[in-house]
């Protein structure tokens, strides 16, 4: 039975088998991080999953969501907000207050961002809209403790960065963060810019999160540099010294 399951699990996309790794690594950071009363942030809602397991690790906390897409804002917003159970806000995070024009890729949601990405598949449908855009130093009350934060956001997670150093200088959160090519290229972004940001402005510390689980050493920034170019990992954790 092993060896099936071995062959099985070489035939599948490489990207699935990943998004299956992280994804078990994320509730794993979850248990490790939240308290009963621990505060969450998800940046990039989608339809909740992630945010379902920050409320079941810290259901006394309070935790906050962010979608830009209407219509799942709208479906999260019915489930969270106004039962109580987190702020959801409908905005895309960012360095700049405002509206922006925003990628909806109609036919595959998750790949929706201010910027159009690389596609997987060739025959994805997007469209243009407005979206409301704002700085987490600014919607984040800067009296509120912050322990945990999930950033997916193909490929702005700089900009969202830029728009929460006061907010991460102050509270120094366990950051799990998407950041791979194909998405954060197409924002001109290099990943020295995001590593600089989390270490010297944010004070942080960069890894993978099976290292971090394990206690290991964090990312050099060439380390984390060659993670990006090469391709081998697009899920990273930050966390305090």
């Amino acid at each position: 039975m092993k060896e099936l399951l071995k062959s099985l699990l070489k035939r599948l996309p490489i990207a699935f088998t990943k998004n299956q790794q992280y994804d078990e690594q994320s509730l794993a950071v979850i248990k490790r991080v939240c308290r009963p009363d621990s505060t969450c942030i998800d940046i990039g809602c989608h339809k909740g999953e992630v945010l379902d397991l920050m409320l079941a690790a810290a259901p006394q906390g309070r935790h906050f969501g962010f979608e830009p897409l209407p219509d799942l804002y709208a479906e999260l917003k019915r489930r969270y907000h106004d039962a109580g159970r987190a702020v959801i806000s409908n905005v895309a995070l960012s360095n700049s207050k405002g509206t922006a024009t925003f990628n909806y890729v109609i036919s595959n949601p998750a790949y929706s961002g201010l910027q159009k990405r690389n596609y997987d598949k060739p025959d994805e449908q997007d469209t243009t809209i407005e979206v409301q855009t704002d700085l987490m130093d600014h919607v984040i009350p800067d009296t509120q403790r912050v322990d945990l934060i999930k950033i997916d956001v193909e490929g702005a997670e700089l900009q969202v960065l830029q728009g929460a150093v006061e907010t991460l200088r102050r509270t120094r959160p366990v950051i799990i963060f998407e950041h791979g090519l194909g998405a954060a290229d197409c924002y001109g972004t290099r990943p020295e810019q995001v590593y600089d940001l989390l270490t010297e402005q944010a004070g942080l510390r960069v890894s993978l999160m099976k290292r971090w689980l394990k206690g290991e050493a964090p990312l050099t920034r060439q380390e984390f540099v060659q993670q990006f170019e090469q391709g081998k990992n697009y899920y990273f954790i930050a966390y305090p010294a």
